[in-house]
């Protein structure tokens, strides 16, 4: 079994930075960051195999945010820069087994409890 936590989100300007971390315990295969914004589904932003360190990225942060692991410490990070407005949202931290790269909410098992990040105009 697999758990997470994250950590970093808060109140940023359009145009800044912000990084999220994420500690895992156990073996996960894949783990991503989903989102959700108020009355909106969840969505992946970004996943990453814990092992072979392959990335995917939803079309909307491509060239703006940076998905990483530290496997040592086990720590997951989302680096977000050239935020936007509506990148704001209760940022998730997710974990799967297996290696398949998935960005769709239902393929995860592991969930944190979520971090807040909202991105001032």
């Amino acid at each position: 079994q697999v758990q997470v936590a994250e950590s970093g989100g808060g109140l940023v300007q359009a145009g800044g930075s912000l990084r999220l971390s994420c500690t895992a315990s156990g073996f996960p295969g894949v783990m991503a960051w989903f989102r959700q914004a108020p009355g909106k589904e969840r969505e992946g932003v970004a996943c990453i195999g814990w092992n072979s360190g392959v990335t995917d990225y939803a079309d909307s942060v491509k060239g703006r945010f940076t998905i990483s692991k530290d496997n040592a410490k086990k720590t997951l990070y989302l680096q977000m820069n050239t935020m936007k407005p509506e990148d704001t949202a209760m940022y998730y931290c997710a974990a799967r087994y297996g290696g398949s790269l998935r960005l769709h909410p239902s393929d995860y098992n592991y969930w944190g409890q979520g971090t807040q990040v909202t991105v001032s105009s």
